[in-house]
Formats: C-alpha cells, sequence, structure tokens
C-alpha cells in the first residue's frame, strides 16, 4: 500500500486539482509532500521500533496509515491534502523499512530468498498497476476512491500484525540517549534534498534562488549528518556499513535500479500521454503486461537461487531490463502501446531476477543487530537513485527537445526539396499556407520530442548497465548461514 501510494496518486493528479482548485504547480506538492515525509522517516524507523517495540511500532504506523488515507480522501483545499499527504508519507515510508528488516531478523539466510521474494512483489507489482487501478478508479468513481481502497487491506494489515508480532516492552529510556542532532541534520537535509529533485525542474533549478537555498542546505546539512555518524557511537544509522564490500556494491547497483525503476515510471506514461494522446487507463493497460508476468515470476527466484549463483541470476535480470530500457530508445510516432508489449515483458521477467538476488547479496554479510541501518541505508539510496533520475530525465527531456528541434530547423529551408513538396502537399491538405506551415512547425517539434525520449530511455539502460557490473564485482554467497551477532 506504501509504494501503491507514491505512483497511484499520479493518474489522478488533474483531477485532484481541479477538485481542490489548484494550478500544475501547486498540485504537483500532493505528490512531493508524500515523497519528502517517506525519505526522512525512512532512517528514523529502526530507532523507532526499538524504543516503541516491532509490534507497537507497526501497529501504531498501519493504523495512522488508514487514518490519513481517509482523511485525504476528505481533504477540502491543497493545503489540508498536503498535510494529510504528510501524515500518510510518514506512517507509508516507516513500513517499507520495518518489513525488509523483519526479512533480515526473522528469516535464516537459507530462506530469506523466500521472504525476498515476497518483498519484491510489493517493489515492482505495486508501481506497475499503480497506474491502472488509479485511473480506473478515477475514472468510474472519483478520485477519492483511490484513498479508499486502503482502509480494508489497512484493517486486515493491523490484525495479522497484532496476531503475527511477539510482544516485547517498549524501551522508553532509549529517548534519552537518541542521535537527535544527527536526526535533525538528516531530516532537515534529505528533506530539501527531496523537494530540490523534485520541483528544480519547474523552478529552473539554480535558476531560482529557493532552490540555490535548498540546494545549499541539503548539502551542508548532510555533510554535517555524515561526519557526526562516522563520529560516535550512538549514531542513527551506521554508515559503517558501506564499508562491507557486497554492501556497497549493493548500494550502488541499487542507486542505477531506482533509477530503472522510477524513471521508466515517468517517462512512459508522459510519453505516452504526450505523444500517443493516452488516456490513464490505457496506460495503465500498457503496465498491465509489466506487473502481471511478474506474480508468476517472482515465486520462482527463489528456486533458481538454490542451482546458480545469486550474482548471475541478478547480472542476467539487470541485463534484460537494461535491453528492455534500450530497445524502448527506437520510438516513432507509431510505436504505442501495443508495441510496448514486447518490452514491457522484457522487463517483467529482468525485475525479479534483479530484486531478491541484489537484496541477498548485499545483506547476507551484515549481522542481524545491524539490520535496521542496512534496511534504511539500502531503501533511502534506492528511493534517492529514483529520485535523482527522474529529476535528470526531466531535465533531459526538456534540454534535449529543445536541441533536436533546433537542429531540425537547420535543414528546413527553402532550398530543401523535401520541405517544398511536404509543405505542396500541407497546404492542398488543409486549403492555406499559414496553416500547413503551423502544422509543420507542430510536427518538427513533436519529432524533436520522440527523439529526446530515446535519450533519455538510452540513458535508464545504461545506468542499468552499469549495475550490472556493481554485482559482477560483489562476492558469492556464504555456503552455510551466518551466525546472528
Amino acid at each position: 500500500m506504501a509504494i501503491l501510494d507514491i505512483q497511484i496518486i499520479n493518474s489522478s493528479l488533474k483531477d485532484i486539482q481541479g477538485a481542490l482548485s489548484a494550478t500544475i504547480e501547486e498540485g504537483s506538492w500532493i505528490s512531493t509532500s508524500y515523497l519528502v515525509a517517506e525519505i526522512i522517516i525512512i532512517p528514523l524507523a529502526a530507532w523507532l521500533t526499538m524504543i516503541m517495540s516491532p509490534r507497537r511500532f507497526a501497529v501504531c504506523v498501519s493504523v495512522i496509515f488508514v487514518f490519513a488515507s481517509l482523511l485525504c480522501s476528505m481533504a477540502w483545499n491543497l493545503e489540508s491534502m498536503i498535510v494529510f499527504r504528510v501524515l500518510q508519507g510518514l506512517a507509508g515510508g516507516a513500513l517499507i523499512p520495518f518489513a525488509f528488516s523483519l526479512i533480515l531478523t526473522k528469516l535464516p539466510l537459507e530462506v530469506r530468498p523466500k521472504g525476498m521474494a515476497l518483498f519484491a512483489v510489493t517493489a515492482t507489482f505495486a508501481p506497475a498497476i499503480g497506474p491502472t487501478i488509479g485511473g480506473w478508479l478515477t475514472e468510474n468513481f472519483g478520485w477519492e476512491f483511490i484513498f479508499y481502497i486502503n482502509i480494508v487491506p489497512g484493517i486486515l494489515m493491523t490484525a495479522g500484525l497484532l496476531y503475527g508480532l511477539d510482544k516485547s516492552p517498549p524501551r522508553w529510556e532509549l529517548l534519552k540517549k537518541g542521535d537527535y542532532a544527527g536526526i535533525a541534520t538528516m531530516a532537515l537535509g534529505l528533506g530539501c534534498l527531496q523537494v530540490f529533485l523534485e520541483e528544480g525542474h519547474r523552478m529552473d533549478w539554480l535558476e531560482s534562488p529557493l532552490m540555490v537555498t535548498l540546494g545549499v542546505i541539503a548539502f551542508v546539512s548532510l555533510v554535517t549528518f555524515v561526519i557526526l555518524q562516522l563520529s560516535r557511537d550512538n549514531h542513527l544509522v551506521n554508515l559503517r556499513l558501506l564499508k562491507e564490500r557486497n554492501f556497497l556494491l549493493g548500494s550502488l547497483g541499487n542507486i542505477g535500479l531506482g533509477v530503472g525503476l522510477f524513471g521508466t515510471v515517468f517517462v512512459l506514461p508522459v510519453y505516452l500521454a504526450q505523444i500517443q494522446h493516452y488516456n490513464a487507463l490505457q496506460i495503465g493497460q500498457v503496465f498491465m503486461w509489466l506487473g502481471l508476468p511478474q506474480l508468476l515470476l517472482i515465486p520462482l527466484v527463489p528456486i533458481l537461487m538454490k542451482y546458480i549463483d545469486a550474482r548471475w541470476i541478478c547480472a542476467a535480470g539487470f541485463l534484460l531490463f537494461s535491453s528492455a530500457s534500450y530497445f524502448s530508445g527506437f520510438l516513432s510516432l507509431d510505436f504505442a502501446g501495443d508495441q510496448f508489449i514486447a518490452v514491457q515483458l522484457l522487463r517483467a521477467f529482468g525485475q525479479p531476477m534483479i530484486l531478491v538476488p541484489m537484496s541477498i547479496l548485499a545483506t547476507a554479510m551484515i549481522p542481524p543487530s545491524q539490520a535496521g541501518s542496512a534496511s534504511s541505508l539500502y531503501n533511502i539510496i534506492r528511493n534517492l537513485g529514483g529520485a535523482i533520475g527522474i529529476a535528470v530525465l526531466a531535465t533531459m527531456l526538456d534540454s534535449r527537445a529543445k536541441y533536436y528541434f533546433d537542429y531540425l530547423r537547420e535543414h528546413i529551408t527553402p532550398a530543401n526539396p523535401a520541405l517544398e513538396e511536404r509543405l505542396t502537399l500541407l497546404t492542398e491538405q488543409l486549403g492555406n499556407p499559414e496553416s500547413a506551415l503551423r502544422l509543420l512547425n507542430q510536427q518538427v517539434h513533436q519529432q524533436a520530442q520522440i527523439m529526446a525520449y530515446n535519450d533519455a530511455f538510452h540513458l535508464i539502460g545504461l545506468m542499468l548497465a552499469i549495475s550490472m557490473v556493481c554485482i559482477l564485482l560483489t562476492r558469492p554467497l556464504p555456503k552455510a548461514p551466518l551466525k546472528a551477532q
């Protein structure tokens, strides 16, 4: 539900903006506020779990998530929606590392691939079905229903956590030993960085005084946070885990995976809407070809890992995912939903082969006592990779479209016989030369945009290929389970 709520809102953003009388720029904060709250809470989840006890923490954030979802559906203006989305992001963001750390602490290494496979279902299936569910619910019932769908599963989840997790006493004394300087610098740094990445493209990056201020605050705060974490024992997040070779390489691979997962979910819907004029439901149908096959494939990955080195499985997955992104970079006006089916199936085969083995490779050498820090770092790095990837891709689409438009315009000269032939044809169809020129200008702009989308998909493919190299450099998994420390 936490991952689903990141994507499901995108397909209904226009309807929500209209209902709340918000502009496009203002409406972007509906998504940004959730992401900022989510990335701030992820590093705090392990510390809060120790203080409250796993059972109490999980149940509290589950109840808050359901309550915040209900409040979002009742929002009466933009400000109230942003407040409720922050509350929802805080609860949803806490659930993601908590689930990941439970796998590391509750399951022995030989059974852990099955747990990671179940976790991978959420990480890949939710973004894939998000646009579909969001578009269908909004079109048939109204945007409020994209929040209502959290209520019943949320109640069932809370009941399951109450039943399945053991009772343990809280440790309120840890509040006195909290790394509050680390919490403050982390929250300020990650919050400003997330806003900088989400809103920078709309505000022209360093041309905006606000973006410059946010960038400076984020840099200073995060550098201070790193210094604090490396210079004290009661650290919020154990950054020294990055000295472990597999965890470092797995985390670097996770950056490319973040670019691939979040970047594709950003670029593909925009292309289908802008160039092919697809509505939200049609875009969702394209993504279904990615989501449904993974439900069948992910359970097979733990079985494969018994017979094949996890590094080779993961590298093969990155190769398939990278190839799918590369082949997506040969777009034309005739390349639409049907043509993306083969590409989406290629991605559907690749993603499950990445998520489960890479998580195991990265965390196999980490002792259970450090599961909280490992989970926080691993999930933050993937989210930041996605945020940075989307920011770069959004800027790239604009800048490359302008570049290609100027490039194509250089060839549109009176001396070009192809131009004269095209204008004559368009004039005959439209009845006057002015309309023909306007249509030609639109076609050149459209072609420049398509060429920019090609570059964006190729960049995603390159990042995934680099991640594949990182995984090939990791050590093989130990033959026997590591002892708890």
